[in-house]
């Protein structure tokens, strides 16, 4: 029923930058919490950036200042802006959404397919 695509990621080198996006689509009556996730092989998938229905965001404390995720809700879509890019936030990342796709039915979780990001030294 929903789809979220992501797009951007790459390969950079340390003290650069990239730009991830993520677009919901399909059956969507409102986006609450949306934002990023990456994980490393073996280990377990790690909250980045979130923003909330509300308009709020948070952080890992590993990328507050460099990172900053936005969103535009006209095109149901999340931003992550990521600066001074160090090695170890090579990861996927994975954008996730919790969709409401109707009136008074709950919001579920989505996941993008995820984007490699690779920071070279």
């Amino acid at each position: 029923q929903v789809q979220l695509v992501e797009s951007g990621g790459g390969l950079v080198q340390a003290g650069g930058s990239l730009r991830l996006s993520c677009t919901a689509s399909g059956i969507i009556f409102s986006i609450k919490d949306m934002g990023w996730y990456r994980q490393a092989p073996g280990k377990r998938r790690e909250l980045v950036g979130i923003t909330t229905g509300g308009g709020n965001t948070n952080y890992a404390d590993s990328v507050k200042g460099r990172f900053t995720v936005s969103r535009d809700n006209a095109k149901n879509t999340v931003y992550q802006e990521m600066n001074n890019l160090k090695p170890e936030d090579t990861d996927v990342y994975y954008c996730n959404a919790w969709v409401e796709t109707s009136l008074r039915v709950q919001p579920e979780n989505y996941w993008g397919q995820g984007s490699q990001v690779t920071v070279s030294s």
